[in-house]
């Protein structure tokens, strides 16, 4: 829990670690030294109605440290935290214990960043003797940090109808919740809103649940803390890169499933597959763009090579949230925005080390359950490389993967339709439901015709829709 501790045993815990390094991977050790390291964090209250909560930008103190605190700290430690008021669609409060904190991560360079999520503890009590959590990812798919899932949730929050994922994807939360688990959800595309960029939102995700687990108020098991991952479309991104990389970025979280669907596996193929052939190639347009604010060497070659028409588009699509990212530049043509003398951009020799770091299935197979499922005519992402992903993971004798491909829907109709299954999946592996070894794949028409998955369904809306009432989840 996030107590103080004495200079002498913090000592003794670092230490400590570097006596077990024999036995234990040396990526443990920064996890137990933090633990060990924290002071205490006063939790601010919440604002008082009718005063509204400030967008980040406006709110640099909490959203941006002071960068030598953010060095000072070990991944996932707590800088500061506020007890928060949550909210459907902006003004329809939603009974729960909830609070923001804000921590330190690390980006894809290594360097210590500020990060931010938000812990939500359901009055229902658990379906196990310790409170299992569940992370989840939000399709946030935005240039603009005041499109964030910490903004966006909070009661009296300025409706934005550019944003509308989020609060439609927040039923998913909310039944995670009326099953008994906590959940976080972490601002995964982090300081900058480098959307699209996994390997960052996956440290990130990471790191919150790490804050999560150590946040005295949320009465969690640290550590040993029963774990699952959530993530569909944008937030799926950072699910899928943060299962592959959990074994060595945070070896100690107890985490017992994942579910994505919507998956970006491969970036090459998926800019491939929308180079002037789909409506969402604005919103794959979006992602290079977010990902340039993580990687400078992406970022450097668009300045080298785009060109004016390119540069144009980078500016109407430079701080918009998702409805616009998508909406804008259906059709477009991606590698025509650029002029590189090479011909096609995306085989420049500079850009293949982050194109291989984008592409899943290279850091090896989860070591734990992996529950995919995607639509074959999505939209934005190529079906063929979610099916190289799974063949890859399912090389190891070790996987347990179950992937479904939803035959009649798309990218939208597969969020709706594979939820329940999805919901019920997890809560399974949460409570302690060993899943099927080894890998199982599947054809189905549409997933919500699973037994007890329309029925997951409906009562998530049920339930959400009862919070009119003040209903407590």
């Amino acid at each position: 829990m996030t107590m103080g501790t004495t200079g002498s045993t913090r000592k003794l815990v670092a230490q400590a670690c570097l006596a077990l390094t024999a036995g234990l991977t040396v990526a443990l050790c920064p996890a137990l030294v933090a633990a060990a390291h924290a002071d205490p964090v006063p939790v601010a209250p919440p604002l008082p109605f009718p005063l509204p909560p400030a967008p980040p930008y406006l709110d640099p103190g909490f959203y941006n440290p002071d960068p030598a605190r953010v060095a000072a700290a070990q991944p996932g430690e707590i800088l500061a935290a506020r007890q928060v008021n949550l909210a459907n669609f902006f003004v329809i409060p939603l009974n729960v214990r909830a609070w923001q904190v804000s921590f330190r991560s690390t980006n894809t360079r290594g360097e210590a960043i500020p990060a931010i999520a938000t812990v939500i503890v359901p009055h229902r009590p658990s379906p196990t003797p310790e409170r299992n959590l569940v992370a989840f990812q939000f399709a946030e798919d935005s240039l603009s940090v005041n499109c964030a899932p910490s903004y966006v949730l909070q009661m009296g929050s300025l409706p934005n109808p550019t944003n509308p994922v989020i609060s439609a994807e927040f039923i998913e939360v909310q039944a995670m919740l009326q099953l008994g688990h906590a959940v976080v959800v972490p601002d995964h595309q982090g300081p900058n809103a480098a959307y699209a960029a996994g390997p960052l939102g996956a440290r990130i995700t990471l790191d919150a649940i790490r804050a999560a687990e150590n946040f005295e108020q949320a009465g969690l098991n640290g550590s040993a803390t029963r774990t699952a991952l959530w993530g569909y479309s944008g937030g799926a991104i950072p699910t899928a890169h943060a299962a592959e990389l959990q074994h060595t970025y945070a070896p100690e979280l107890n985490i017992v499933g994942s579910a994505v669907g919507g998956l970006l596996a491969d970036l090459r193929m998926s800019l491939e597959y929308n180079n002037g052939t789909s409506t969402f190639g604005g919103a794959v347009l979006g992602g290079l763009f977010g990902v340039a604010r993580e990687y400078p060497i992406l970022n450097t070659f668009i300045d080298q090579y785009m060109n004016p028409l390119g540069k144009a588009v980078r500016v109407v699509h430079e701080g918009q949230c998702v409805a616009l990212q998508f909406a804008g530049f259906p059709f477009v043509n991606i590698k025509g925005l650029f002029n590189y003398p090479g011909g096609d951009p995306m085989t420049a020799p500079e850009l293949q080390p982050l194109l291989d770091d984008m592409t899943l299935g290279r850091r090896g197979t989860p070591k734990f359950p992996v529950y995919i499922y995607e639509a074959p005519l999505d939209e934005a992402m190529p079906i063929n490389a979610v099916n190289n992903l799974y063949d890859a993971y399912c090389k190891d004798p070790n996987a347990s993967v179950y992937y479904t491909r939803e035959l009649i829907s798309e990218h939208g109709i597969a969020a709706v339709s594979g939820a329940g299954s999805a919901a019920l999946w997890l809560n399974d592996r949460l409570n302690g439901v060993p899943a099927k070894p080894g890998c199982t794949n599947r054809d189905v028409p549409l997933q919500i015709l699973d037994p007890g998955a329309a029925a997951a369904f409906a009562n998530a809306v049920g339930q959400t829709l009862a919070s009119l009432l003040g209903m407590p989840v």
